[in-house]
């Protein structure tokens, strides 16, 4: 196993001059799919693990599962990071656990909603780089708001990060990379207009410029596919009951229609125009690699395996609704997951890249 600092990934992709995908997981079928893709395009990986989904799995139970797919694929090199860890507290959490990574994210108070002040954002950053950088643990920090909401993080609203800002965290706390806000978005929906958002490609170069010490991070940056959507979109599940009054009932898409009541075209009309995911819009492949040629060398990625594994279960339950075997529908989720991994590999550069390098396996000091 060739379990690595994140650190060491990132000075790769400076070095290169691409972006290393880090991939949320929440359980084995999507670490699975993800290193199958790592393996294929021979891409270095970075695995990235939310609070809620460490509480999800009960904590070390994911961490194991990560771990066990990773020595069985020694030629990967790879990074386990804290995606968005909400205190110090936490971040060293994270550290007892085994992470080679955290984030310490101080653009928000502790309850994750709440916008923070540069005082406070500093005071948690620098406490938990000064613990992690004693461990050999690599530190991402975020200065700016990303919109939107993820897992539960993020206050909703954007606030543009201001190059000079981090220069200032920089030269206060030493952080290895920092998250930018550059008009990218947590969730499905980036865009109120149902199109792509509008990317401030000039902060990502002036912050690269200013700060050539710090690796940049885009998050909120899944691609959310046009065929992703569609495949979710696609496939509805319908709840047959009656009523009180003994009148028949379907539900569809969150639905109700009343058979004994309603004109049955009217009924097809809805159902064939509704959507689970209307106006659902990411950050397009070509805006992200035109941030990876000004500097980005870290892209998150969560939205879209989740789309991949969400339209898969649907489709193969569409296809045999009496099938209750989890398998049948987990393992095609797993093979999905593999193929949208395998294209963002691709798409950010990442494939052969495993060979930069020899790699210093991680020991936590």
């Amino acid at each position: 196993m060739v379990l690595v600092d994140m650190k060491q990934l990132l000075e790769a992709a400076e070095e290169g001059r691409y972006a290393v995908g880090a991939f949320n997981v929440n359980n084995m079928e999507q670490a699975q799919g993800i290193m199958a893709a790592a393996v294929k395009t021979e891409s270095p990986l970075i695995y990235q693990v939310s609070r809620g989904a460490l509480a999800y799995s009960n904590k070390e139970i994911l961490l194991n599962i990560i771990k066990t797919i990773a020595s069985q694929n020694p030629q990967i090199p790879v990074a386990i990071h804290l995606d968005h860890g909400n205190s110090p507290e936490t971040c060293l959490e994270a550290m007892e656990l085994g992470f080679t990574s955290v984030m310490m994210d101080g653009s928000l108070l502790a309850d994750g909603k709440t916008p923070s002040d540069y005082k406070y954002n500093r005071d948690v950053t620098k406490a938990v780089v000064d613990e992690a950088h004693k461990r050999g643990i690599t530190v991402e920090a975020e200065i700016g708001c990303l919109g939107g909401i993820e897992d539960g993080h993020g206050s909703g609203k954007e606030k543009v990060t201001k190059p000079e800002d981090v220069l200032k965290l920089y030269k206060d706390c030493g952080m290895d990379a920092c998250a930018i806000a550059w008009g990218t978005s947590h969730g499905a929906y980036k865009s109120t207009t149902g199109k792509p958002p509008i990317l401030r490609h000039d902060i990502v170069s002036a912050v690269h410029d200013l700060v050539p010490e710090v690796y940049l991070v885009s998050h909120g940056s899944s691609s959310v596919p046009k065929e992703l959507v569609d495949k979710v979109n696609s496939y509805g599940v319908i709840r047959k009951y009656k009523g009180e009054d003994n009148s028949r009932h379907i539900t569809a898409y969150g639905k109700d229609f009343n058979l004994d009541e309603m004109d049955a075209r009217d009924v097809v009309k809805v159902m064939f125009r509704a959507e689970r995911m209307p106006r659902s819009v990411g950050v397009p492949m070509y805006e992200l690699q035109k941030g990876i040629a000004e500097g980005m060398r870290k892209i998150n990625v969560d939205t879209d395996g989740r789309l991949a594994v969400t339209g898969t279960i649907l489709n193969v339950l569409e296809g045999s609704p009496a099938e209750f075997d989890p398998r049948k529908y987990l393992g095609p989720a797993r093979d999905a997951v593999e193929g949208f991994a395998k294209n963002a590999m691709v798409g950010f550069g990442t494939p052969g890249h495993i060979y930069d390098k020899k790699w210093v396996e991680f020991v936590s000091k």
